[in-house]
């Protein structure tokens, strides 16, 4: 039986936190603000360059005084100068392209680059994934892609990792799937730390997806657990 629900989904509210942190002034603004965190989202992935190494996005919002809202957006990534530009003329486009086009009238936002250390790079699964779409697009061969991908993984700390890359494979006519795992992988376990993402090669002969699955290891306390040792040590 094929896994259907995404891992990281899966464990959001028991190990995972929530990417989008915030409450709406009032009941009906909630789809448009989830419709914006999407856009802003989308724009954000668009808008960076790949060699980046683009995570994953955060976004807060505080209410102000005049009914608006503070927004703080946290762009994980692998090279944060790329994001910041020169003298943070990237980072003051984007803020201000975000305002034009998402927010309303009186809402602020502030962009934050978030630098992932190159030694927790390999522990990421997106920047896994990214790394072999971006060989896959220079011709490498996807066996020894996917190998050598492992092998830093595991090397990193990983208990296990397991990739799959499909679609016309070394330009064969029919598309197949072909995936290497090592290590531990134990995906239905919630107290598990499951990492995990999809990306796409665009290559010569079609576009070849690539997914990546990292488990980190087991989580000492889930978040209800770190909540109730929180209150209680705050007695």
């Amino acid at each position: 039986m094929g896994q259907k629900v995404n891992p990281v989904g899966m464990r959001i509210g028991i190990t995972k936190d929530w990417n989008s942190r915030w409450f709406p002034n009032k009941k009906q603004d909630f789809p448009v603000l989830v419709n914006q965190d999407v856009k802003i989202r989308e724009y954000i992935t668009k808008k960076l360059p790949r060699e980046c190494y683009l995570s994953h996005i955060e976004i807060e919002r505080k209410k102000t005084s005049n009914n608006a809202y503070f927004i703080k957006i946290f762009v994980y990534v692998g090279r944060p100068g790329l994001v910041i530009g020169e003298k943070g003329a990237t980072v003051k486009t984007l803020e201000s392209e975000i305002a034009k086009k998402f927010l309303a009238k009186g809402d602020v936002v502030k962009v934050n680059a978030v630098e992932i250390k190159p030694q927790n790079q390999n522990l990421d699964a997106r920047i896994v994934a990214l790394k072999i779409a971006q060989q896959l697009e220079a011709r490498a061969s996807f066996r020894i892609v996917q190998k050598r991908a492992l092998q830093d993984v595991r090397k990193a700390g990983a208990k296990g990792c397991k990739t799959a890359v499909s679609g016309r494979l070394a330009g064969a006519e029919i598309a197949r799937t072909e995936g290497y795992k090592d290590g531990t992988m134990a995906i239905n376990t919630l107290r598990s730390d499951i990492d995990y993402a999809c990306e796409e090669a665009m290559t010569t002969y079609g576009k070849l997806g690539v997914k990546v699955w990292i488990c980190r290891g087991d989580n000492a306390l889930t978040i209800e657990e770190k909540e109730k040792d929180a209150a209680k040590k705050g007695e």
